[in-house]
């Protein structure tokens, strides 16, 4: 866990937050081993802007692992207490990585909370078959 920690903690230095001034790090540790970094990116128009934890899981699922490759996530901001991931986040963590990968909310003094997705969600959209 602190390793994942002091991996999104270095992810956050990546991020490109010029208007918020809210730099976000995310790592994604994978059953190989590997771990996957991503950052918060914004746009002037804020609405094309793209959370850390979802450009790590995008990462890794262009990279083509799956949701049975991630073992946990790591979400790291500046903040006086651990930071959460907004309902954007949540909602696509909640398709994209399976319900007991443990999700370590932290900030940059190493604060650390684990949750699962089901706490932060639990009244999601669910998988739609088609």
């Amino acid at each position: 866990m602190n390793k994942l920690i002091k991996e999104a903690i270095k992810a956050r230095k990546n991020s490109y937050s010029p208007y918020s001034k809210f730099a976000v790090g995310a790592a994604v540790l994978l059953k190989d081993g590997k771990v996957v970094h991503g950052t918060n990116v914004e746009n002037v128009s804020y609405g094309l802007t793209n959370c850390a934890e979802r450009s790590a899981l995008f990462s890794a699922y262009s990279q083509g692992y799956k949701k049975d490759d991630i073992i946990a996530i790591a979400i790291v901001a500046d903040t006086k207490d651990v930071v959460s991931p907004c309902g954007a986040c949540r909602q696509v963590m909640i398709e994209l990585i399976n319900e007991d990968v443990p999700i370590y909310l932290g900030n940059t003094k190493e604060k650390v909370k684990e949750v699962k997705i089901n706490d932060l969600l639990p009244c999601s959209f669910k998988e739609v078959e088609l």
